[in-house]
């Protein structure tokens, strides 16, 4: 592959746990692979939950990455310049997203959890964030449902029926495009681990 290479690494599962901060030997380590190959970062949350769990703030996230994505490229930076940004509501219109909402809270009030939280949908400038057991969960309670989602399938169903009831979805994955080496990891350290192979 030819041209500029760029690592391009997602937040959740990625750079850290699921909702957590990133490990500061990570951080440290990611800050001197910077000086080797340009970073970005890019993350489904807004802003301030992406600079939350990297334990940094916009100035030193820009610094440490060439480009900072949040809400699905909504949010865009580079070098501390921010980028004009749309809304979700702007791009596909008040009457498709109440359809898409009301469709889910109505399949979630059918589905039978050992417990339930509120803010089932989050709604951010650039997608919905649809959790079954709710956003306000706490760490043990959002750790016991995915131990539960593993047997019983939950999200793998009602993915499952989102994409009957929308077919097409509105995903295009960076992930699968011909210009990208993807890399799938498992976790922090298993992206970690990685990278040192790629580039010590």
């Amino acid at each position: 592959m030819s041209g500029k290479r760029i690592c391009l690494f997602d937040v959740d599962g990625t750079l850290t746990r699921p909702r957590q901060k990133i490990d500061k030997d990570f951080l440290e380590y990611l800050r001197s692979l910077s000086k080797k190959i340009p970073l970005a970062v890019v993350g489904g949350s807004d802003i301030d939950k992406v600079l939350e769990q990297l334990d940094l703030n916009l100035k030193d996230a820009c610094d440490l990455f060439e480009y900072v994505f949040a809400e699905n490229g909504l949010f865009v930076a580079k070098k501390n310049q921010q980028f004009p940004t749309a809304t979700i509501q702007e791009v596909i219109g008040e009457e498709k997203l109440q359809e898409f909402i009301n469709y889910c809270l109505r399949y979630l009030s059918e589905v039978k959890l050992p417990v339930k939280r509120g803010n089932f949908i989050e709604f951010r400038k650039g997608m919905l964030n649809v959790s079954p057991i709710g956003r306000s969960c706490n760490q043990n309670e959002r750790n016991e449902f995915v131990e539960y989602d593993e047997k019983h399938k939950i999200r793998e169903k009602f993915i499952e029926e989102l994409r009957k009831r929308f077919p097409g979805g509105n995903d295009y994955e960076i992930f699968e495009d011909h210009r990208t080496i993807g890399h799938r990891v498992a976790s922090p350290k298993d992206t970690e681990s990685e990278l040192k192979s790629l580039f010590g």
